[in-house]
């Protein structure tokens, strides 16, 4: 049986406010259930690590959380909240967001993404989480569709 290819947007935020958590929580929540697709980090050095870096959590903490606890999303934003002492800072939160909502993939990447996906590199499409989007569902439907 094949994977689950995470359909959550790096451009979504919980409650707390904080975007890509909630794909992060889903991809090691997949890996640690073994239903992540192929090819697909449980925990990245991209945006996972941007988002562990930018609310000072400890990465091998986290993932243990996880992996050990299976928690629903509304548990693991207030985990989250608790080792930031019981509250975030808005200041990190507007920043983390800021830099996620602003990264740009390389030219490589953007080219073979768009090519995958059938869509014309006219420059338009130039955001990581746009892009990461199209990825996603390139992979989705050739999974559905063999």
């Amino acid at each position: 049986m094949a994977g689950t290819i995470p359909l959550i947007s790096s451009g979504v935020a919980g409650p707390a406010g904080v975007l890509h958590l909630p794909r992060l929580w889903s991809k090691v929540l997949l890996g640690a259930t073994g239903n992540l697709e192929e090819g697909y980090d449980q925990c990245g050095m991209g945006y996972d690590q941007m988002v562990l870096d930018g609310l000072g959590l400890d990465r091998d903490a986290t993932v243990a959380y996880l992996t050990e606890n299976i928690p629903s999303y509304p548990e693991f934003e207030a985990w989250v909240i608790a080792q930031s002492g019981g509250s975030l800072d808005s200041n990190a939160v507007a920043e983390l967001n800021a830099a996620i909502e602003g990264y740009n993939h390389a030219d490589d990447v953007r080219e073979a993404i768009l090519g995958a996906a059938g869509i014309d590199d006219d420059g338009t499409i130039l955001d990581a989480v746009n892009l990461n989007n199209l990825d996603d569902w390139t992979e989705f439907h050739a999974q559905l569709t063999g």
